[in-house]
């Protein structure tokens, strides 16, 4: 088995105990005599799926009781139209920090559909170099909610600090970086992320949402996109994305058998730490991101010539080191080192980048 180190920012890698089980059951899921990808989910084998794989989601992230979880589809962009469809009902209007693409894209949806919502920072003019840093007197005081991108895998950034908001709930957007250290739940109303960067293939979204918020959807929104119907059936409404949930338990399974998210951030603080030191240390490379704001999850880097980019990119795919190109709209590289990326890939990593700046020099 020849396997690359895949950088990509997602869909992204898997554990690979995680694939090697899923292989096994992929014809046959227990004595069932059928794959997951074929039962019905109303099935006692399914049921039971998705019931040990949101206890096991509970247990590692220590969601309290007044939380639901959901597992529902649409990605995360779906989740752009439905938080303020779900929650602007509390009070009209609401708040919304703009740290990178994503979070702009969640402000605009809100906008599209005609809410009275508001950007209170945003740290654009700055090519989203940081995280804009706001205190308590920046809401207004009847927002139904403030939102956030809580890691930004665009450009590489991190929330260095939870946002004091008060009685007003926060809203954070997780996909990036869910799964990859110990949160404090109850600090939030709603953490929503796609399970495709740290938690499963694509195709589920879950949502972390505090009971207390579920009667404030609008009378006439989709019914696909009202969490309170879908908290009342299970997330099952319609037939959910039944085998993107067994991978998620798959997930879940592996991440309590490693020690659980202490011992993920240890890791994954290990492996930003080699990649950063290195950064930091000498001046082919150039990290755009100020220091206080940088990602665990992705790491972005420059040569600061566009040709050099793109043949570091292409050599990389070529020495096994995959999808380091920078998103499209950036440009350069961007290491998306998440929960299944080894250290090892990291070391390989720093080691290519050495050895390209050395045969490689700039003018």
């Amino acid at each position: 088995m020849n396997r690359v180190y895949n950088f990509s920012a997602g869909p992204s890698m898997l554990p690979l105990p995680v694939l090697e089980k899923a292989a096994s059951e992929l014809v046959c899921y227990g004595n069932s005599g059928m794959s997951v990808m074929e039962m019905s989910h109303r099935s006692p084998d399914y049921e039971a799926i998705i019931a040990d794989g949101e206890a096991m989601f509970r247990r590692l992230m220590n969601i309290p009781d007044n939380y639901k979880v959901l597992f529902l589809q649409g990605g995360a962009s779906t989740q752009f139209a439905a938080v303020p469809m779900n929650l602007i009902k509390r009070t009209g209007k609401a708040d919304y920090i703009v740290s990178g693409q994503f979070s702009g894209k969640a402000y605009k949806e809100a906008q599209k559909l005609g809410y009275d919502v508001k950007c209170i920072a945003s740290s654009k003019d700055d090519n989203f170099d940081h995280v804009p840093v706001i205190k308590r007197e920046d809401i207004r005081e009847d927002a139904a909610y403030l939102h956030i991108c809580f890691n930004n895998t665009i450009y590489g950034t991190k929330f260095p600090y939870i946002p004091d908001t008060g009685d007003i709930p926060l809203v954070a957007d997780m996909s990036s970086c869910i799964l990859s250290e110990p949160i404090d739940v109850s600090k939030f109303g709603v953490i929503y992320a796609g399970a495709q960067k740290n938690m499963a293939p694509a195709g589920v979204t879950v949502v972390i949402v505090r009971e207390d918020l579920l009667d404030y959807s609008e009378e006439k929104m989709p019914t696909m996109l009202e969490w309170k119907t879908q908290a009342e059936n299970g997330s099952m409404y319609n037939t959910p994305p039944c085998y993107s949930i067994y991978m998620a338990k798959l997930v879940y399974e592996w991440l309590l058998s490693i020690g659980g998210l202490e011992e993920m951030k240890k890791r994954n603080e290990k492996k930003a730490k080699l990649l950063y030191d290195y950064l930091d240390s000498q001046n082919y490379y150039i990290a755009p991101v100020k220091k206080e704001s940088r990602s665990m999850m992705n790491v972005t880097f420059v040569t600061g010539d566009a040709d050099l980019d793109k043949k570091f990119a292409s050599e990389a795919s070529a020495a096994g080191l995959k999808n380091l190109k920078g998103h499209r709209s950036v440009g350069g590289m961007r290491a998306s080192i998440y929960n299944a990326m080894p250290y090892e890939g990291v070391e390989k990593l720093v080691a290519f980048m050495k050895e390209f700046a050395e045969n490689n020099p700039k003018a």
